[in-house]
């Protein structure tokens, strides 16, 4: 059904309750692709116990090269882009099928919700030992936002050519800081103009457990602060807050397809903002 591909640094507590939580939570079978970064603590033995197709290096790759070696190892239609401290809440591939199929086309952004460390406010525990999978299970259905435009989060589901069409993550966000919203960028260029975030497609999410980890380790970087939407804005021309704002009109509930923005004075105000800000980053950063 889907290829889900899942990176992951040292994180095998959490990756095996993400696999598991897929497992036990789905309704079809997909295909589950993880990207192993450097994997001292054991993850490759444990994917090849489990007989899980994976791809390896033996440093941290980071997001965006890492997603990019394991999904072009899928086989099926459908790149599934996950974190490893995610947890599936059951049907949510019923629920991503039936909104595939009101789309007659290849040119969209699926994406689902996350609870506890995003938009659903719902605490079951920030860490493994803390997790009560049971409220989450008795509660999830009941926990609700809406429909809303312009998600760049994970999880998210794009078509097997669409992401080839683009090139996937692009890597000079390195470790994957702001490589969501390049995305988004890239897929707009392209003429993508429905980009969904699915309120009944739930994830219980732990809250960037690797991050912390590495918050302040002298060599290992899993995130690069300011640096990436910097990068995004010399590459672009305007600055990520601008693009959700005016492009991807994000957190507005969804009412269909995207068309060009409304080029009004406030569009026109900010642009100029922008456009110095770009200027500043260009000529001092």
């Amino acid at each position: 059904m889907f290829s889900i591909i899942i990176p992951t640094f040292n994180n095998l507590p959490y990756l095996k309750i993400c696999i598991q939580s897929i497992k036990k939570n789905s309704k079809f079978e997909h295909e589950i692709i993880p990207h192993i970064n450097d994997g001292v603590d054991g993850t490759e033995e444990y994917l090849i116990s489990k007989k899980i197709e994976y791809t390896i290096t033996k440093y941290n790759a980071g997001i965006c090269e890492g997603v990019n070696m394991a999904a072009n190892k899928a086989t099926t239609s459908y790149i599934l882009y996950a974190h490893d401290d995610f947890y599936f809440c059951p049907g949510w591939d019923v629920v991503l099928l039936k909104e595939v199929k009101k789309i007659p086309h290849n040119n969209f952004y699926l994406s689902g919700i996350m609870m506890n460390n995003g938009p659903l406010k719902f605490d079951c525990g920030n860490k493994l030992e803390d997790f009560n999978e049971k409220k989450l299970l008795d509660n999830y259905k009941n926990i609700n936002h809406y429909d809303f435009q312009g998600s760049t989060w994970a999880p998210h589901l794009i078509h097997k050519e669409t992401w080839d069409a683009v090139g996937g993550f692009s890597e000079e966000f390195f470790p994957g800081t702001a490589s969501d919203p390049d995305l988004n960028m890239k897929l707009w260029k392209r003429g993508v103009r429905i980009f969904k975030g699915i309120n009944d497609f739930k994830v219980y999410h732990f809250g960037s457990i690797v991050t912390r980890k590495y918050k302040n380790h002298p060599t290992i970087r899993t995130e690069t602060g300011s640096k990436g939407a910097k990068i995004f804005l010399l590459k672009w021309g305007i600055t990520i807050k601008f693009f959700k704002r005016f492009y991807l009109r994000s957190d507005q509930k969804y009412e269909g397809q995207l068309n060009e923005p409304l080029k009004d004075t406030g569009y026109f105000y900010n642009l100029f903002l922008t456009k110095l800000n770009f200027l500043y980053i260009k000529l001092f950063y």
